[in-house]
């Protein structure tokens, strides 16, 4: 059985999410930028990159693991090529910047490579391609992530990895960008929380315990069994998202200056590194480029439906779909809810704020 859950404007739940950080200490802008970000990521329909995070956010932000008022810090600049330390900062600040610095060069030298280190969670990664798409510009994206395993490799029992991203925007002249976004894994791990939360199981094939065996229940990757041990999500598509994962592992974690994973012990914070290539596709002079996407896209689009679809999709279809639908209200489950009012309380956000907040919800 599912839990229950509440439904709030996003222009409320952005200003909750709002007050919740300037009360861990942020100033007006960071606060802007991360709770934008969160509640975007709800509108998506990726509550797992939502407001679920706050409480966790808020607990590495007083446990140290998390900066407030951090920058991006250029420390190699090559004109195309740039290495950016994130300071361990909001990445939803970090990410911002950084990629607006990979827009300017790529716009000047017609490409350019941002390698990101260092930073604190940055969130969905389909902001970043997004936003170089309204700038006119394709970007590839390779993220690791270090947090604690999370993710077994393909023929192994237990986790190795994080859930390690791989994303790629391309933009289009009278449409919405062509925006593909995923984990190498079969779900996110934020996905794993969401459905605990929800007091719902995950999908047959998504999780093992931890003993290497198959199982439905999220729990096992947040409590550890009789023996200490947790569980590992699966890569998706087996040994192609292990080879996917593998490579955001060296590209995303080594290459970009930062570190990888090889460890068991679990960080004060959820760091990210991410190599992002963009590219200006103007720049390339392919004056074919545009319509032989848009005849693709048509052609791929004319497939007819299969049965228990209505239509064929492209990758950021479904986000723009959801955003619409969840433009009056977006649904959060009662127990983040209430995760997220403690969250408050933890920062200092005077009750009667918290309150106030709470009041704006209605049940879904």
């Amino acid at each position: 059985m599912s839990a229950a859950h509440i439904v709030i404007p996003p222009a409320d739940l952005t200003a909750f999410v709002a007050a919740i950080v300037a009360a861990a200490g942020s100033a007006p802008r960071e606060a802007e930028l991360v709770s934008t970000n969160l509640v975007l990521a709800n509108l998506s329909g990726h509550d797992s990159h939502g407001v679920g995070l706050v409480p966790a956010y808020v607990e590495f932000v007083k446990g140290g693991g998390l900066l407030a008022n951090q920058h991006a810090k250029l420390t190699s600049d090559t004109g195309a090529l740039l290495m950016i330390d994130g300071c361990k900062g909001y990445g939803q600040v970090i990410g911002h910047e950084a990629m607006q610095l990979g827009i300017a060069r790529a716009r000047a030298h017609g490409m350019a490579l941002v390698a990101l280190r260092n930073s604190h969670h940055i969130g969905r990664i389909g902001q970043w391609a997004e936003d170089c798409a309204a700038a006119g510009l394709v970007s590839i994206h390779f993220v690791n992530a270090l947090l604690r395993p999370l993710v077994a490799p393909f023929g192994g029992s237990d986790a190795r990895f994080a859930t390690n991203p791989f994303c790629v925007g391309v933009p289009r002249a009278s449409a919405p960008p062509v925006i593909l976004d995923f984990a190498t894994s079969r779900i996110a791990l934020g996905k794993v929380r969401v459905a605990m939360q929800s007091e719902r199981e995950v999908a047959p094939g998504t999780l093992i315990d931890g003993r290497g065996f198959a199982t439905n229940d999220p729990h096992v990757m947040f409590e550890a069994d009789a023996t200490g041990r947790l569980g590992a999500i699966l890569p998706f598509g087996e040994h192609k998202g292990y080879g996917m994962a593998l490579i955001c592992e060296i590209l995303g974690g080594a290459l970009s200056g930062g570190e990888t994973l090889h460890g068991s012990e679990a960080l004060t914070g959820i760091y990210n590194n991410m190599l992002s290539i963009v590219i200006d596709p103007a720049r390339l002079g392919a004056a074919s480029f545009g319509r032989e996407m848009e005849a693709f896209i048509d052609w791929v689009r004319a497939s007819p439906a299969a049965p228990g679809f209505d239509r064929v999709r492209i990758a950021g279809e479904p986000e723009l779909e959801m955003r619409a639908h969840r433009a009056a209200g977006i649904p959060i489950d009662v127990n983040t809810w209430a995760d997220m009012q403690a969250a408050a309380a933890s920062a200092g956000l005077a009750p009667a704020g918290i309150a106030r907040f709470a009041g704006l919800a209605r049940p879904a």
